[in-house]
């Protein structure tokens, strides 16, 4: 009976999170294709006296949280992955199930959010708000579900790339998650926050809208969540496979 009802929370909280999903990609989607709240953003980091964006080339924003922050991040991650690497190679005896799941899940997650979304970022039309006419660029603006109009070169400025590298910290949470889910969730809204900061940086420079930031956040969401699934389930259930990094004592 224990078993069914750990299935059926399961269950639930799996349809909750893909609802929520699938919700919160509607309400990015609806405001940047219904809504100016981009543009009002983007208005009030602009000096029309001067068209400029004041913060453009300011240190904190320029220096610190571009160039310091990045770095920090970029060492934290690969910091992570070698961890995660050592362990599979020479396990921690010592570490727990949930140490283990967590730390896969934080490495893999340093590579892939990136990757993803610099990946969509390359594909993508849309401009920055710094290349637009409209703060004394040369293309026009045109919102997601907008054709671009001929003959204007694509913008490669779709998800924010800068965020993605905090972003990928949600993933954090993971040693937590699911013996306990308050502090889980307490991490990942703290780390989403910080996430959200460095790309909010990135918007007062004029290098993004407030959707591009937010679909960066909507892309590392789903994607830690699909790794932390692969890692506690996906993996678990490939028992063909059986993978488990900890070997059996010699002793059983």
């Amino acid at each position: 009976m224990k078993s069914d009802s750990i299935k059926i929370f399961g269950a639930r909280l799996f349809w909750r999170l893909a609802g929520g999903m699938v919700l919160s990609a509607l309400a990015i989607l609806w405001i940047g294709n219904y809504t100016d709240i981009d543009l009002a953003l983007a208005d009030a980091a602009f000096d029309a006296a001067t068209r400029t964006f004041p913060m453009q080339h300011a240190w904190i924003a320029e220096q610190f949280n571009h160039v310091i922050l990045k770095a920090v991040l970029s060492v934290l991650g690969a910091s992570a992955v070698v961890l995660a690497l050592w362990d599979a190679w020479r396990p921690h005896r010592t570490w727990p199930a949930s140490r283990r799941i967590g730390m896969r899940v934080v490495a893999m997650s340093a590579v892939l959010v990136p990757a993803a979304i610099s990946l969509l970022k390359h594909a993508s039309v849309s401009h920055c708000p710094w290349d637009l006419q409209r703060y004394g660029g040369a293309e026009p603006y045109v919102r997601l579900l907008e054709w671009m109009p001929a003959g204007v070169p694509a913008g490669h400025c779709m998800p924010a790339g800068h965020a993605s590298s905090a972003l990928w910290l949600i993933s954090i949470a993971a040693f937590w998650w699911p013996h306990r889910r308050r502090t889980a969730l307490l991490v990942a809204t703290a780390m989403l926050t910080l996430g959200l900061a460095v790309g909010w940086m990135q918007q007062l420079r004029g290098a993004h809208f407030l959707t591009h930031t937010l679909w960066s956040a909507w892309i590392a969401c789903a994607l830690v969540s699909a790794i932390y699934l692969f890692n506690a389930k996906g993996l678990a259930r490939l028992r063909a496979v059986r993978y488990d990094s900890v070997p059996a004592a010699t002793y059983e």
